[in-house]
């Protein structure tokens, strides 16, 4: 399977995983600063998974 990341750390590049399906995760690229990746669309026909990072807050204590 192929993952396509849109947005933050990752955005522009690829990720080839296993055939099982990927439900996201906290990734980064080198220096750049953390992001959790989701995926939001799976193309029926390739298998290609189009992921974006999702905005997260600090929690307030």
């Amino acid at each position: 399977m192929i993952v396509r990341f849109a947005g933050g750390p990752l955005a522009g590049r690829e990720l080839e995983t296993t055939d099982a399906a990927w439900a996201g995760g906290w990734l980064t690229a080198g220096d750049a600063d953390w992001g959790l990746y989701v995926p939001v669309h799976r193309d029926p026909a390739t298998g290609v998974v189009l992921a974006e990072v999702r905005v997260t807050l600090p929690r307030r204590r």
